[in-house]
C-alpha cells in the first residue's frame, strides 16, 4: 500500500445544472470554512448564526430582487435544506429586533418594521443562490473560486492529493488485510482448478472488477490515474475491498466444487459462466449496488472523477462522509500503519 499522490482532476460539471456538485460543496464543511473566509460576509445574528435578507442577497450579487425571488421559487426544497427560511410569528419579532440592533447601510429598516414575513439565508444558503444564479457576473467568479477552493482543500486534507484518499479512512488497513487470505484461496484456486496459464489471475480478477462496478481495470486505473507499479485494489474504498473479497472467496469455493465434480481441471469458457452465474445470484445485487453507489459518489466528491457505467449511482456525499476521509479522525496511512502494527500481527497469526 502507497500513500496519497496525484492532484485531483478539476470538476468540470456546471454547477448551475448539477445538483450534485452543488451538494458535495454544501456538505463539505471543510471547504466552506474556507470560502466562508474568502468571501467574509457580515450577516445577522439570529438564533445562533449569521443570516442575510433577501434583499441582502440581491444587493451581493447585484441582480435584482425578482431575480433572486425565481431562483427561490424554483428551487425551493433544496435551498430550505441548506439553510434558506421565510421567518414569520414570534420568530419574525425577534429577527427585526436583531436587524435593530445590528443593521447596516444596506438594511432599510423602516420597510423591515412593516414586513410580515422575512426571507433569510444562512451562509450555506446564500453559497447555494451563488450557484444558481447565472445571471450574475459576481455569482460566476465566486463558483469558480469555490471550485478552485473545493480541490485545494480536499488535497490538502488528504496530504497532498486523492489518489489513495480511500487509505485515510480508519476501517481500510484492516479490511486490506484481513482479506489477504481470501486473495490467497481465489489465486490457490485459480492455480489448482483452472486449465489456463498465468494470464488467468490478472484475467479473473478484472472479471471480479467487472461485475462488482461495471469496469474493467485499465479503464479504472486510467481514470483514477494510478502509475505502473501501482495496486489497483489499494485504491479501493473498505466496503469495495470487502465485496471483492467476497466474490474472490465464494468463487474459490466454486472452482474447487466443479472442478472435483468434473474430475479434472475448468476450462477457460467453464469458469467464464461460473462467474457470470456466481454474480447473478439474489444476494448480490443490493450489496453491488451499495458498493457502486459508494464508489460513484466518493470518487467524484474527493477524487473529481466519474465512472460513466456508474454515473446513475451518484449521490451526493453526506457530511458525515467528508468527515470521515477529510476530518480529524482520518489519517495519512503511515500514521495508521504504526498504530496497527497489533492488528496486523493478530491477522498474520490467524
Amino acid at each position: 500500500m502507497r500513500g496519497p499522490t496525484g492532484k485531483t482532476v478539476p470538476m468540470t460539471q456546471d454547477l448551475t445544472t448539477s445538483s450534485v456538485q452543488r451538494q458535495n460543496i454544501l456538505n463539505n464543511p471543510f471547504a466552506l470554512a474556507e470560502i466562508e473566509k474568502a468571501i467574509g460576509i457580515r450577516g445577522i445574528e439570529f438564533e445562533g448564526k449569521k443570516v442575510v435578507l433577501l434583499d441582502q442577497v440581491a444587493f451581493f450579487f447585484r441582480v435584482d430582487r425578482r431575480t433572486i425571488e425565481r431562483i427561490v421559487n424554483a428551487n425551493k426544497d433544496e435551498l430550505t435544506k441548506n439553510g434558506y427560511a421565510v421567518v414569520r410569528g414570534n420568530e419574525l419579532i425577534l429577527l427585526k429586533k436583531a436587524i435593530s440592533d445590528n443593521h447596516g447601510t444596506d438594511i432599510n429598516v423602516g420597510t423591515i418594521a412593516r414586513a410580515s414575513v422575512l426571507s433569510v439565508f444562512d451562509f450555506k444558503a446564500l453559497i447555494n443562490i451563488a450557484m444558481l444564479l447565472s445571471e450574475s457576473d459576481r455569482a460566476r467568479t465566486l463558483r469558480k473560486a469555490m471550485l478552485d477552493i473545493v480541490m485545494d482543500v480536499i488535497n490538502v486534507r488528504a496530504g497532498g492529493g486523492t489518489k489513495y484518499v480511500n487509505q485515510r479512512d480508519e476501517e481500510f488497513i484492516e479490511r486490506a488485510f484481513a482479506g489477504e487470505g481470501y486473495r490467497k484461496e481465489f489465486t490457490t484456486a485459480l492455480d489448482k482448478f483452472v486449465e489456463m496459464g498465468k494470464s488467468k489471475y490478472p484475467i479473473y480478477t478484472d472479471k471480479i472488477y467487472q461485475a462488482i462496478f461495471l469496469e474493467n481495470a485499465r479503464t479504472y486505473r486510467r481514470i483514477i490515474k494510478l502509475e505502473q507499479g501501482d495496486s489497483t485494489r489499494d485504491s479501493f474504498y473498505a466496503e469495495i475491498l470487502s465485496l471483492v473479497f467476497s466474490f474472490e472467496c465464494g468463487i474459490a469455493k466454486e472452482l474447487e466444487a466443479e472442478s472435483t465434480k468434473a474430475g479434472r481441471k475448468l476450462d477457460p469458457w467453464e469458469v467464464d459462466q461460473l462467474i457470470e452465474d456466481f454474480a447473478s445470484r439474489s444476494h448480490w445485487p443490493p450489496l453491488m449496488e451499495h458498493a457502486r453507489r459508494k464508489m460513484a459518489s466518493r470518487d467524484l466528491a474527493l477524487r473529481g472523477v466519474t465512472h460513466s457505467p456508474l454515473e446513475g449511482y451518484i449521490l451526493p456525499l453526506p457530511r458525515e462522509e467528508f468527515e470521515r476521509f477529510l476530518g480529524n479522525k482520518s489519517k495519512e496511512l503511515t500514521k495508521r500503519l504504526e498504530e496497527a502494527k497489533d492488528v496486523m500481527k493478530r491477522l498474520k497469526n490467524r
